[in-house]
């Protein structure tokens, strides 16, 4: 499916595909592929929380030069080092303030944004206690970023990466019980896919929220985090979604780690793939 000669879309990738390499490679490789973005992770060799305080403003520096925009800033989630829903108070505690690091890289970068992930409940423990553990976390969060210009996106998950907050519904109750408007949604279309919702469906409900893409492909079995065209995930759907909601901001590529020994193929790939269906 062919999108309208004037029907564009911003690219932009993930970094955590470049794992093996830095960041200001990953941010020039990025640049000469085409791609107008990038979305910073913030793991090492990255940008894990303190690790580039001496050097943070000559990075920016670098981006602007490179005329990038970093669109989201994506802490290293999923069970480690952060776990919001912990009953283990002093680890819960922790991983706020490691949230709150991230926010805070995030806005030095000047991201709009910066990423949750649900996490894992304990088998043997409450999931309703860590719902509410989650949702005390994310209300302290909130106030640390009280006043300063940033949104929080969650992302909801699948049954391999969290028992909290897997569908987008998940998230919408989240966010009704949270009642800040400072919080969206992240919307995986891999997870989409694990978890059988419809692009269309989900999409629709997101309206007038913050909203943030992450592409990636899988065949539905487990979250591969492929290159988008070699899984079975239904991108006309979802860009079709996106076309109603009258989305405009980036389209982000989340890779896996299959791909980290030659990051430059796959990013190449999946341009391409986004340039059947959209206008730079």
């Amino acid at each position: 499916m062919n999108r309208e000669e004037n029907n564009y879309m911003k690219f932009s990738q993930s970094s955590i595909v470049y794992f093996n390499y830095t960041l200001k490679y990953c941010l020039v490789d990025l640049q000469k592929l085409g791609y107008k973005g990038i979305e910073v992770w913030g793991g090492r060799p990255h940008m894990y929380r303190h690790d580039l305080d001496d050097v943070i403003h000559e990075i920016k520096e670098f981006v602007a030069i490179h005329d990038m925009d970093v669109v989201n800033f994506v802490p290293a989630q999923f069970r480690y080092p952060s776990i919001l829903c912990s009953e283990n108070e002093r680890a819960r505690k922790d991983s706020i303030e490691y949230i709150k690091d991230a926010a805070d890289n995030a806005l030095k970068l000047g991201a709009p944004s910066v990423s949750l992930c649900p996490g894992m409940v304990a088998f043997n423990e409450s999931v309703e206690t860590g719902w509410k553990k989650l949702l005390k976390s994310f209300e302290e969060i909130d106030e640390y970023c009280s006043g300063k210009n940033i949104f929080l996106l969650i992302e909801p998950a699948h049954r391999f990466e969290s028992n909290l907050i897997l569908t987008v519904d998940d998230c919408l109750r989240m966010l009704d019980e949270l009642g800040s408007d400072r919080f969206g949604v992240l919307i995986d279309s891999g997870h989409v896919n694990i978890n059988g919702e419809n692009f269309s469906d989900i999409i629709k409900k997101c309206k007038g929220i913050p909203l943030h893409i992450h592409l990636d492909d899988n065949m539905g079995d487990t979250d591969s985090h492929l290159i988008p065209g070699r899984g079975n995930v239904d991108f006309n759907s979802l860009f079709e979604a996106l076309d109603l909601y009258g989305y405009n901001g980036y389209v982000s590529g989340e890779l896996g780690g299959i791909y980290n020994m030659d990051p430059t193929s796959a990013c190449i790939e999946t341009i391409e793939f986004l340039k059947k269906y959209y206008k730079q």
